[in-house]
């Protein structure tokens, strides 16, 4: 006689993928893959997951101080199976003080990018943006360390998983010497990031869809699109330089971007 055939697992609802994610980031837990386990399949479910979140911490009082970029290397849109970049919430207890150590256990696993930050000076609320509406809305510029982080477990991550989980953010850090955009070509800025005299990753501003203001347009029209507009003073992380690294616990991390300076992340 034949077992009774098992009913598959129930697919996760927005709330509960969103419940999920919440709890790794209160815990430190991380969960395993939620892609295939998800009622919705496309990146307007993801972000929606990722929106249920965003509103919970606003009500607990986290304030919103900017925005991130992602994937915005053509190498890693190709291997993650996507032709557009994705954003995540930037959070004021997410920034970090340039060198200021970051405690272990702090971050589930984390990795360290060099980017480009943008600090705005002017709303940007238009449906359609241009290279200049951005030129214009940039009141200076900043190197800065990201240090993202990853809810799921391993990092086996595709598109909705690190959509769903806020861009797979986690920390960043400014430099604190900022600069005037007219000053600086940030296409062409190399970059360079250390871990005492070993170069781990390289890069420049070409790697940011060609230019980190070709991200920052983007971001400034989707922003738009969703109803959170970007705001004057917010920060916008531009998007990865050059490949990302993993932290070890006792390094120091320092991002020297021409141009630019430098900016220090230290890992307890």
């Amino acid at each position: 006689m034949r077992a009774p055939e098992m009913d598959a697992a129930p697919l996760l609802s927005p709330q509960a993928a969103a419940d999920l994610l919440y709890q790794a980031h209160q815990t430190g837990q991380p969960v395993p893959p939620l892609r295939g386990r998800l009622a919705v399949s496309d990146g307007d479910g993801a972000y929606q997951i990722q929106e249920l979140n965003t509103r919970r911490w606003l009500a607990e009082g986290r304030r919103l101080v900017g925005r991130k970029i992602g994937l915005t290397s053509r190498a890693v849109q190709a291997q993650l199976g996507v032709d557009q970049p994705d954003f995540g919430m930037l959070f004021a207890d997410m920034a970090v003080g340039d060198g200021e150590p970051i405690p272990p256990g702090r971050l589930i696993q984390p990795k360290v990018e060099a980017e480009v930050a943008l600090v705005l000076g002017r709303d940007l609320t238009h449906a359609h943006h241009t290279f200049a509406d951005l030129i214009c809305a940039t009141e200076y510029v900043l190197p800065a360390l990201e240090v993202v982080d990853s809810r799921i477990a391993g990092w086996d991550i595709k598109f909705l998983d690190t959509v769903a989980d806020n861009a797979s953010s986690g920390l960043f850090v400014l430099g604190g010497q900022p600069r005037r955009l007219a000053d600086v070509d940030l296409a062409a800025c190399g970059m360079e990031l250390l871990a005492g005299q070993e170069v781990l990753s390289r890069g420049n501003g070409r790697a940011c869809l060609g230019h980190p203001l070709n991200a920052a347009v983007w971001l400034a029209n989707v922003m738009a699109r969703c109803g959170r507009p970007l705001r004057a003073g917010d920060v916008v992380l531009t998007g990865a330089l050059g490949p990302m690294v993993q932290a070890r616990p006792g390094e120091a991390y320092v991002a020297r971007i021409e141009g630019l300076g430098e900016v220090r992340a230290l890992f307890g």
